[in-house]
């Protein structure tokens, strides 16, 4: 039997192999911690790969390998991993995964203090308050007069009180246009706003590969229709050439409807990835391949999110090209006949060290845009810049309900009306974003207005020139069915004049009283053609005479307004007879009538000069136009409604209609320059009569 100190000292082969084992152990734990090693470089070697390029979901997944290949007492490469990782996350909306990265970062004291920065902003962006504000202090310890830190602090102290007060503004959660991925930027359009489209990164989207951006399908463009309930339908993949293997979305289109702008990023495995807009054009119903649209001859910068100002002279979009405040700006550059004009930063205060991004227009001129480089919530807040008559701007914070502590952006409206769609990722775990609905109680007075052809169709070509004495100038483009609407002010004098090319101009004043309800005033604007006779309705003589009928003075009094708002035209003002009667009598009888309408217009104020007299009695049948044969099917356009013509029709009922269209007082341009040259000679004589002999 042996002692104790048999236990406490062991033979000396049996110890001599126990050595042996813990040497092997040891080895192979130092083989295995070097092969981790290895493949931890490798992993970040990949992932740096990846973040080069731009693809950090595929980089963050790297990186997290990397990361927890890697031994705990190395604290330099942990906090250097944990910091790459970090900033992958924060650059795809992984919030809660950037926190826990940014604190392991600083944990092992990674030596960029922009770690701090991060990790605040991200807490800031969770709604964690008070450890974004400790972390914000400390950063400012570090940094002092940091303004990102300073607009930090006051966000986390403003935060909590406008959620204890919020405004006025209603949000809802949209599931028909939501799915289990992002949906984002919603754009409404149509004539009647009865369009919403969208990008999504939904299994619908074309394509199979997964993004090593996001992690997700590249987003397509996508469509939402009002049926004739007017309820919105699923939104489907946007059937045109506008779609690509890509990432498309962003999208905004000019005041006619006719051209859409979109950002669209493309893929390449070798270079970083640029954000680009591009132009579609529609024709008849769908859009065509997109083309790009060379805004500089940097190819370094990135260009995305356009949006058209609402008379459509600017495009304002985002960009990170020099010149700029830091990080992404807001920029602006003109669309003119012939082509783009210079680039603008939008600078002070809009622009700010962050991130300015999103931009979109009210019709009454408002810009919004969202931010992360002003006081806000956390994330992208959203902010309405109004402008002024010097072009400066003064910003306002959505505050709470339309912003949160998430990323909230790409507003769009219906219309005047302060209510429509935006995109947010707050409550969302994974980052990804979903289209919610807003709407703000408001008391809004519009003037809506039809532009069409006297006697005919709608001028979609037309222009409308909108003056008030409150100093409102404005030109306002129709839609494709020759309406347009625009918001107007109580207490304000309004002049609209309607034009169009080849048309005659047509007035119509506008004058708004104090109100506190919902109001429309809806105009008529018929525009007499320049080249084409115009009939003149509601003209009446008595029987067989050329004696005018008191029914007659309304549609007088509009000619005499005509010619007083277009005073460089000259007219002929022409009578005519259906076929019953001599043909020498309704010649006569035609000339008096033609020349009583003559006289009722000198007799209040139109010069003699400007009026020719004809009476053609049934010398000019008429012909049939397009309208003409919408409402009397029998007829077919084109046909000249003759003697012979009219007889052949079955049934006295039509006869009569023919007859009746027959009988008419029409007028037709013959100048369109009388007067034009009276100042300028008046003018030329007066310099020569004061010449020194």
């Amino acid at each position: 039997m042996g002692g104790p100190d048999t236990i406490k000292r062991p033979p000396r082969a049996l110890y001599i192999g126990m050595k042996r084992k813990i040497l092997l152990v040891a080895s192979l734990v130092w083989l295995l911690l070097m092969l981790a090693s290895c493949g931890a470089d490798q992993n970040i070697k990949k992932g740096d790969a990846l973040y080069a390029i731009g693809e950090y979901f595929d980089a963050a997944a790297e990186y997290k390998k990397g990361y927890s290949r890697t031994a705990i007492k190395d604290k330099p490469k942990r906090g250097e991993r944990a910091w790459k990782m970090a900033e992958c996350y924060r650059r795809i909306n992984y919030t809660a995964k950037a926190v826990g990265a940014y604190q392991n970062a600083v944990r092992y004291g990674y030596p960029d203090s922009m770690a701090v920065l991060y990790l605040a902003q991200m807490q800031h962006k969770m709604g964690d308050y008070k450890n974004a504000a400790r972390n914000y202090q400390a950063f400012l310890d570090s940094v002092p007069g940091d303004q990102r830190a300073i607009r930090g602090l006051q966000g986390c102290t403003q935060a909590p009180i406008w959620k204890q007060r919020p405004t006025l503004y209603m949000v809802r959660k949209e599931p028909l246009f939501n799915s289990r991925r992002s949906d984002l930027c919603p754009v409404l359009a149509g004539d009647e706003w009865d369009q919403l489209y969208l990008t999504s990164t939904r299994p619908q989207a074309s394509g199979n590969e997964m993004s090593g951006i996001t992690g997700t399908k590249a987003g397509d463009l996508f469509m939402s229709k009002k049926d004739d309930k007017d309820k919105w339908q699923q939104p489907e993949l946007l059937e045109s050439e506008v779609n690509s293997e890509y990432d498309e979305g962003a999208c905004c289109f000019s005041p006619d409807g006719k051209t859409m702008y979109l950002t669209r990023c493309t893929h390449d495995p070798d270079y970083p990835r640029f954000a680009q807009i591009f132009t579609s054009q529609r024709s008849d119903a769908s859009w065509s391949k997109p083309t790009l649209l060379e805004i500089s001859r940097d190819t370094l910068s990135s260009y995305a999110h356009p949006a058209v100002s609402p008379d459509g002279r600017w495009l304002y979009f985002v960009s990170d090209m020099p010149g700029g405040m830091g990080g992404l700006d807001l920029w602006r550059i003109a669309l003119t006949d012939g082509g783009l004009g210079g680039v603008e930063n939008l600078g002070e205060p809009i622009n700010t060290e962050g991130d300015e991004m999103f931009p979109t227009f009210r019709p009454n001129g408002d810009l919004y845009f969202s931010s992360n480089g002003h006081v806000g919530m956390g994330g992208l807040d959203l902010f309405c810049a109004h402008p002024d008559s010097t072009g400066h701007w003064t910003l306002e914070n959505l505050r709470f309900p339309m912003n949160s502590s998430g990323d909230d952006f790409g507003m769009t409206f219906e219309g005047l009306h302060n209510r429509g769609y935006f995109s947010t990722n707050r409550g969302d775990a994974r980052g990804w974003d979903h289209i919610m609905s807003f709407e703000y109680p408001e008391i809004l007075q519009t003037v809506k207005g039809w532009v069409y052809e006297k006697d005919g169709y709608e001028l979609p070509a037309a222009v409308v020139y909108m003056v008030g004495n409150d100093g409102t100038n404005l030109k306002l483009s129709v839609r494709g069915d020759g309406s347009f609407v625009q918001e107007i002010r109580p207490n304000v004098d309004y002049v609209l004049l309607g034009t169009c090319k080849g048309y005659l101009n047509h007035k119509e004043e506008l004058r708004i009283d104090t109100s506190t309800v919902n109001r429309e005033f809806v105009l008529q604007f018929p525009l007499a053609s320049i080249t084409a006779p115009v009939l003149v309705r509601n003209i009446f003589y008595e029987f067989d005479s050329a004696e005018l009928t008191p029914e007659s003075t309304p549609a007088l009094d509009s000619l005499v307004v005509l010619l007083e708002e277009n005073p460089n035209i000259t007219i002929e003002l022409a009578s005519h007879c259906d076929y019953r009667g001599a043909d020498q009598y309704n010649e006569r009888l035609s000339q008096r009538r033609a020349e009583s309408v003559v006289r009722y217009l000198i007799q209040h104020g139109i010069a003699t000069d400007r009026l020719t007299p004809k009476g053609y009695g049934e010398g000019r049948p008429k012909i049939v136009t397009r309208k003409i044969a919408e409402q009397n099917p029998f007829l077919q356009e084109g046909d000249t409604l003759t003697e012979q013509f009219i007889l052949a029709l079955e049934g006295e009922e039509r006869q009569e209609i023919c007859n009746a269209l027959n009988r008419r007082t029409e007028f037709r341009v013959l100048r369109t320059t009388y007067g034009l040259f009276d100042s300028l000679k008046a003018a030329i004589k007066e310099e020569e009569e004061g010449e020194e002999p």
